[in-house]
């Protein structure tokens, strides 16, 4: 028996010894895998145009050279768009969160009358949508907001699907909470400001993340209801437009010598690759601060008695 306790414990040691060792092997090769793609496309962001068309290249440049980012920062019209890009994101992202909690909290109520109703049709419009045409009749015609900067913010200040999640969380906190703070005299706005909101950081960082990198990737609403004002290009449809330009210009190149001149030392591949970079980069900067909220939880209050 002793020896059979024994042997039992050894091994209950040796697998606690292995275990460690194969998951951090297998964390390194996912981790390799993931950061490859990214890294590869840096390293072809930096090479030379004419060289990258050969192709075969690792995680550090061949031949280095800055002239796809010459190329494309060379244009002030990037750092207006840029700005355009910016100021949007984060005014979107504010306003997003602002009117979708406080919605979010009043449906979360039970002693709300109307929030299954209300819910209900909400949740229809994810389900059944107008389409683009309908959209955009509205947005051009009925509002009237084609080549104004309010196109990019008025559509975009309130999301059915973030809604939803927020309120499941809010759901899940504590009643305990309000109604203490309903016996000490609070209203709804304060119990919101004050209890609800600190104990939503978690959700509302990541429902954040999601609205701040979807307006700054987005570039279809320039095309459908900005592309006539350059003054109000984003940095998504700016570089998207800088793309087909070289695009244009390599296919130019096949036919004409000249045309091979002015092509330069950039090619399609590798000013792609740079415009990836340089719109990946806000997004990698931002991300760090909202990390730590995903893994807080609830933590962050709690119910004494």
């Amino acid at each position: 028996m002793e020896k059979t306790a024994v042997a039992g414990k050894s091994n209950k040691i040796k697998t606690d010894r292995v275990f460690p060792v194969v998951n951090t092997i297998i964390l390194v090769a996912l981790m390799f895998f993931t950061l490859y793609p990214v890294l590869n496309t840096v390293a072809y962001s930096f090479n030379e145009g004419t060289d990258a068309l050969r192709g075969n290249i690792g995680l550090l440049p061949r031949k280095f050279s800055l002239d796809s980012y010459k190329s494309i920062l060379s244009d002030a019209a990037v750092y207006r768009a840029a700005w355009i890009s910016a100021s949007k994101t984060v005014l979107i992202t504010l306003l997003n969160l602002f009117w979708t909690s406080m919605l979010a909290y009043a449906l979360s109520r039970k002693e709300f009358v109307l929030r299954k109703l209300i819910t209900v049709i909400m949740v229809l419009t994810m389900y059944v949508n107008a389409g683009l045409i309908p959209n955009y009749l509205l947005i051009s015609k009925t509002l009237n907001l084609s080549n104004k900067y309010l196109v990019y913010i008025i559509p975009c200040m309130f999301s059915c699907f973030n809604m939803i999640v927020i309120r499941t969380y809010i759901a899940n906190l504590p009643e305990a909470l309000v109604e203490s703070a309903r016996i000490d005299g609070a209203g709804d706005i304060r119990i919101f400001w004050q209890i609800i909101f600190p104990l939503c950081k978690p959700v509302l960082a990541t429902v954040a993340l999601f609205v701040a990198v979807g307006s700054w990737n987005s570039w279809f609403d320039t095309y459908l209801y900005a592309g006539g004002k350059k003054n109000l290009y984003t940095l998504q449809y700016l570089l998207k437009m800088k793309l087909a330009t070289t695009q244009a210009s390599a296919n130019a190149a096949k036919s004409t010598a000249e045309a091979m001149t002015t092509l330069g030392q950039t090619t399609p591949i590798t000013i792609r690759c740079a415009i990836t970079v340089i719109a990946t980069v806000p997004i990698l900067v931002v991300y760090p601060f909202l990390q730590q909220y995903f893994v807080k939880g609830i933590a962050l209050g709690s119910v004494k008695e």
